[in-house]
């Protein structure tokens, strides 16, 4: 593989666990990698620091659940070659109404896979297989599962840095990418930085994590509907007397909840006594101007409820005693965008985001997917769309994507709007009368009725973007719900 100098044969902007996952495999094939950050590595500004990560195979997509058990097996080679352990390995516990589709979804997609195997459980099974830990509400079932964990991801980060430095890898901070272009003179693309530096590669990964909508729009035009959210982590004081049930030692499970929110968390690890529980979800941002302190008192008295609820007389739920803030990088479908960049590009640039909450757990496959990507110009099981989705709206090939992009993005906001009033309305109603007892008067619902209108106005913003493209007839329903619909 050619070296020389600033030249390289793939370079990989980002290193978050995406990007230092692409580092390792590149570099693990025999390519001069370069991996290039715009902060200070290890840093806790985006997606990949912490103390704790969880990994499931329990999906309702049935995509998703061999992902994970690919990844289960690059992570233990991984942990092997460096000679330490990031991944501890727990049972998983999804739980929720017995009519809720989303589990009864997973439920369907692991009966259909044999290789995830799953135990479904009523609420007399639950209370003994944890011995009365969760205590789950009528008409709740339970699906445990083997494959789940936890993983430390800063110190992850870190494991696959320092793998890819072994097999040759150059990192470089502080080098915020500022332009990737096309070098016809030295056949490659040239990364140029804030700093004035510039690197050519003969392929360029993009893994910048929320800042990616923002890079490929600088570089290329082209808008992708990968919205950053501001989340906040809460790690809440076990009661004493049950700190040991709910660790790994003691069994406790990672666990989903998909009940009236989606509640997640992790056995006690990270700091003795102390367990985590959040809320799926956060407040759209801006990357580079966040509001540190937002929405974090409705977050709270939503999980506090959960966790009178479901844990009843175990964790203590007037605060929680840590709280840490993170970024989501959300798709509309929660889906991952990973593509070549196309245009003028071509496939010499691969662009890897909107891993919307859950894709760190697949690091590892999904760096292998990248470095297959960058190199062959295709991935073993995978198969991309050459671009056509993030082409230039309504251009030739890429048209039909983009009309797609935009009526999603049209219904997605009239959901939105309909549902934030019928909660608007509740809330009215809940406040006229102190006395209703509903689960649409819990704190969860004022939660819910900011995070859409917030997300409306986002999903609007990105409609407007298109619209001195976009064919009138998909942009007048647009215009007609900003003009009739004004949001708070």
């Amino acid at each position: 593989m050619e070296a020389c100098g600033d030249r390289f044969d793939v370079v990989v902007i980002g290193a978050g666990i995406m990007g230092s996952c692409a580092a390792y495999e590149a570099a693990k094939r025999g390519c001069r990698v370069l991996l290039l950050e715009q902060f200070d590595f290890l840093h806790h500004l985006g997606s990949s620091h912490g103390e704790s990560r969880t990994i499931r195979a329990t999906y309702p997509e049935e995509y998703y659940p061999p992902m994970v058990l690919e990844a289960h097996r690059l992570w233990e080679a991984a942990q092997s070659e460096a000679g330490y352990r990031v991944l501890t390995r727990t049972p998983h516990f999804d739980m929720g109404p017995a009519g809720n589709r989303s589990l009864r979804s997973v439920i369907a997609s692991c009966e259909r896979q044999s290789s995830v195997n799953v135990r479904l459980l009523d609420r007399a099974a639950v209370d003994e297989m944890f011995s009365g830990t969760f205590r789950l509400p009528e008409g709740w079932i339970g699906v445990r599962s083997d494959a789940g964990g936890v993983i430390k991801p800063t110190k992850a980060v870190a494991m696959f840095q320092a793998l890819a430095i072994r097999r040759g890898a150059v990192l470089k901070d502080h080098m915020e990418v500022t332009g990737i272009k096309k070098d016809e003179e030295d056949r490659g693309v040239r990364v140029s930085t804030a700093t004035g530096d510039s690197f050519l590669g003969k392929k360029c990964v993009v893994t910048v994590g929320p800042w990616t909508s923002k890079l490929v729009k600088a570089v290329s035009g082209h808008v992708l509907p990968i919205q950053p959210l501001h989340t906040t982590i809460c790690y809440w004081k076990i009661k004493e007397g049950h700190e040991h049930e709910m660790t790994p030692e003691g069994g406790f499970p990672t666990f989903a909840s998909y009940g009236e929110i989606y509640v997640y968390g992790t056995p006690s690890m990270e700091f003795p006594g102390l367990i985590k529980i959040g809320l799926h979800g956060g407040r759209p941002c801006d990357p580079d101007r966040r509001d540190w302190t937002s929405n974090s008192g409705m977050l709270v008295d939503a999980v506090g409820s959960w966790i009178e609820q479901m844990l009843p007389g175990k964790v203590e739920t007037d605060k929680p005693v840590i709280i840490q803030s993170c970024m989501y990088s959300m798709t509309p479908d929660e889906d991952f965008v990973i593509d070549f960049l196309g245009g003028e590009l071509g496939k010499d640039v691969v662009v890897a985001g909107g891993f919307s909450g859950h894709g760190f757990k697949m690091g590892p496959v999904v760096g292998r997917i990248l470095a297959e990507l960058a190199i062959d110009g295709a991935a073993d099981g995978i198969r991309c769309r050459c671009g056509t989705n993030l082409r230039t709206p309504w251009k030739q090939t890429g048209e039909l994507c983009s009309l797609v992009v935009n009526l999603f993005s049209l219904l997605f906001c009239m959901f939105l709007f309909l549902n934030s009033n019928l909660l608007l309305k509740c809330r009215e109603l809940r406040d006229a009368d102190s006395s209703a007892n509903s689960p649409l008067f819990s704190p969860a619902c004022a939660f819910q009725i900011d995070i859409y209108r917030k997300t409306i106005l986002e999903m609007l913003d990105f409609s407007t973007q298109q619209e001195s493209s976009a064919p009138n007839w998909v942009l007048a329903p647009i215009k007609a719900i900003k003009l009739s619909s004004p949001l708070p």
